[in-house]
């Protein structure tokens, strides 16, 4: 269910499924780097202003799907205009910054974005650009990565599924718009 908060900024509604917590697990496999599993908490959050606040945190898994260590983080902005074109700008903790452009499909939650910038740090490992797919699937949350160095061609690096995470205060918002005429015993409120 797509909930859209009241003080939700109205240029924002088209962007109210990526909203609230998300968690989950995926595969990263790219040239020079560990091929591994890897789980991820991503959060969109947003304060009533014209833009979404993104966090993503991601570790690797062990075969039995344990953490192991941290594997990325990411923090960043979310716009989009009338036109349904999207803009973000986000910062990871190897020392990039990259500004990403792209669009909200017609009449589904998919977003395509590419990268029209990116700043590194001396410290930084090779890369020079990226796209991303994010689509709402069946309640979850579902997005691939392909990233460019110098040495490899665009290539996908990252996919996850992620699930949305219940909070208590959900279960509570959920709990007080149930109607006031339940049946005591329940099993009649499914009949």
């Amino acid at each position: 269910m797509i909930e859209i908060p009241s003080d939700l900024h109205k240029d924002l509604v088209p962007l109210a499924f990526l909203l609230g917590n998300w968690a989950g697990a995926g595969v990263h496999d790219f040239p020079g780097s560990e091929k591994c599993n890897f789980g991820q908490e991503v959060s969109f959050t947003h304060d009533g202003r014209d833009f979404l606040e993104y966090q993503s945190h991601s570790w690797v898994l062990d075969k039995d799907g344990n953490k192991v260590r941290p594997l990325e983080s990411e923090h960043g902005y979310w716009r989009i205009d009338a036109a349904r074109k999207l803009e973000v700008v986000m910062v990871r903790q190897d020392g990039v910054v990259e500004v990403w452009y792209g669009e909200l499909a017609h009449q589904k939650p998919q977003i395509d974005l590419a990268t029209d910038a990116v700043a590194r740090t001396a410290a930084s490992a090779p890369y020079s650009g990226g796209k991303r797919l994010y689509g709402y699937v069946k309640g979850d949350l579902m997005w691939v990565g392909e990233k460019q160095t110098p040495e490899t061609s665009l290539r996908p690096y990252m996919s996850a599924q992620l699930k949305k995470v219940v909070t208590p205060e959900d279960v509570e918002h959920w709990a007080k718009a149930l109607p006031d005429d339940l049946p005591d015993d329940g099993i009649a409120f499914f009949k």
